[in-house]
């Protein structure tokens, strides 16, 4: 006897569910955080270019103006991931509210040295703190996103949303910063940004109700469960390599993109060409968050990173602004996969107690490769050809690829210790792509 089996016609049946931003911005709560987030993060990306053509403009030189921003993002790099871990300890408002005054008051001190042409050193020395108090917004955004949607298939989702966002005050603040500082005053758009920390961070600190909990440990568990550092995972410390590489990218691109407008004669297309590659990012962060995924996180950092170094390798041939517009935007669209799927990688590899920490640590990575690139970049412009800056962003990542390539399987998160009973025959499992 056969048995007839009735298929349903492809067009009527319902598409299987996929998380998407829709979905994503639904989640209770969210809009809480996510607003003030976005306000206080905007500051983040204008401080760096800000600072550069402030000192640029005072000393006349971007060697100068180079190494002060990398004083900043140096500061920043080394103090960031103890803010993460102290954000983790005891609570995100009660590391962010002093934060956001100091980094104010060091701003603005900054900016009056600048302006009375004080010595290198003393702009040196006041870069330091304005760069160890420098926010961790994101980290801390992504934190939250963390706990909303423990074990959801949405932290894929959020971790695409939080890079778009990023990439977005990558848009608007250096358009912003380059505005103010050249058709306002240099010193406009350091001002703005220390005001906007201030006042973001604020209203982003009063968001309790939505940050991650803080456990306070019972009498003398501090010594019989220390807290574990998110450096000693070694998949973190992977995706701080490649990091690096991000940060160069972003660092080589700002000094070398000044350098290039003004000898041109343009200084205020500067910010549009920064512009037109954080567009890249932003949009290319946007379609990835859009796509359910068959690869796994581990071959599209590689595939992303791949494309990564491709592209910024090429950046030092253009000598028009038509195709160094082009190649700013290919290096943009490449970049968002890899900071997505890092960002992603930490949810798995990290426990839940040392993510902000962790989160911090790839921020800083990205602060100390772009310290680095901005006073190599700057040096370059200034000892050798216009666009000898642009090499920075092939020095940064090619290097970081073949960390990348070498070190993968790292990026495997290991099994949750337990206790199984063994068979016959069992082999221990092997972690596959």
């Amino acid at each position: 006897m056969e048995s007839t089996v009735i298929t349903e016609p492809a067009e009527q049946r319902p598409a299987p569910p996929r998380p998407g931003y829709g979905q994503l911005l639904r989640t209770r709560g969210a809009w809480t955080f996510l607003v003030p987030g976005f306000a206080a993060r905007q500051p983040f990306a204008m401080l760096t270019i800000s600072i550069v053509l402030l000192v640029r403009h005072t000393t006349g030189s971007y060697g100068a103006a180079g190494a002060a921003a990398a004083v900043t993002g140096v500061s920043m790099a080394l103090c960031a991931p103890y803010g993460g871990r102290l954000a983790d300890r005891y609570g995100q408002r009660a590391v962010l509210v002093p934060g956001v005054v100091v980094h104010a008051l060091a701003g603005l001190g900054l900016t009056a040295l600048a302006l009375s042409h004080a010595p290198l050193w003393a702009l040196f020395a006041a870069a330091v703190p304005t760069g160890a108090s420098v926010p961790q917004i994101g980290p801390m955004v992504r934190a939250r996103w963390g706990v909303k949607l423990q074990g959801s298939p949405l932290m894929s989702t959020a971790a695409a949303f939080e890079s778009v966002t990023d990439e977005l005050t990558f848009v608007v603040g250096p358009l912003l910063a380059t505005a103010l500082c050249t058709t306002v005053t240099p010193s406009a758009g350091l001002v703005t940004e220390a005001l906007l920390t201030l006042v973001g961070g604020l209203l982003f600190a009063a968001q309790r109700g939505t940050q991650p909990s803080v456990h306070a440990p019972a009498d003398g568990e501090h010594a019989r469960v220390p807290h574990t550092s998110a450096l000693r995972v070694p998949g973190v410390r992977v995706l701080i390599v490649t990091f690096l590489g991000i940060g160069a990218v972003f660092g080589g691109m700002q000094v070398s993109l000044a350098a290039f407008t003004e000898s041109i004669g343009e200084p205020g297309l500067n910010g549009v060409l920064y512009g037109v590659f954080a567009a890249g990012n932003m949009l290319s962060g946007f379609v990835c968050g859009a796509i359910a995924w068959r690869a796994t996180p581990r071959r599209r950092l590689a595939v992303g990173y791949a494309g990564l170094a491709l592209t910024a390798s090429a950046l030092w041939t253009a000598h028009s602004l038509p195709l160094l517009a082009g190649l700013g935007l290919l290096v943009g669209v490449c970049i968002a996969p890899a900071l997505i799927t890092g960002y992603t990688l930490v949810e798995s590899l990290v426990p839940a107690g040392a993510r902000t920490e962790a989160f911090t640590w790839l921020t800083g990575a990205v602060a100390l490769g772009q310290a680095a690139a901005v006073t190599v970049a700057g040096q370059l412009e200034d000892r050798l050809w216009g666009g000898a800056g642009f090499l920075v962003p092939m020095a940064g990542t090619v290097p970081a690829l073949a960390t990348l390539l070498l070190l993968r399987s790292r990026l495997v998160p290991r099994p949750v210790n337990r206790t199984v009973a063994r068979g016959v025959g069992h082999r221990a499992p092997v972690a596959v792509d």
